[in-house]
């Protein structure tokens, strides 16, 4: 379900992807089934296209990578957890509008 420029990250890739990362990285916390998630996708699409060279957009299945999600609480979907430095700066919780998402994203890349 990742578009262009987008990763899909896993349990055992999300250290590496994510933590570790050079750049911020937005990470949009998923699942099939999940109506607000299906419709908010095309948004990330659009943000990882706005945003490329400067924040990395990630993707993560919530039923198939359950240690990622409840390591950082997710309790809700959809959740956009935004990292910077290996450390979560903003986080976003069900469908918002792309202007939301870009007003998060301003404060984190200022």
């Amino acid at each position: 379900m990742a578009g262009a420029g987008i990763v899909e990250v896993t349990d055992a890739s999300f250290e590496q992807e994510v933590l570790q990362s050079e750049l911020p990285v937005l990470v949009d916390f998923w699942a099939a089934w999940c109506g607000p998630c299906k419709a908010l996708a095309p948004t990330v699409d659009q943000v990882a296209g706005e945003y490329a060279g400067k924040l990395k957009v990630a993707k993560v299945d919530v039923d198939r990578n359950t240690a990622v999600a409840m390591r950082f609480g997710i309790r809700g979907i959809p959740a956009l957890l935004v990292f910077k430095g290996g450390k979560v700066v903003d986080q976003i919780v069900g469908y918002v509008p792309k202007e939301m998402i870009d007003r998060s994203l301003v404060k984190v890349l200022a």
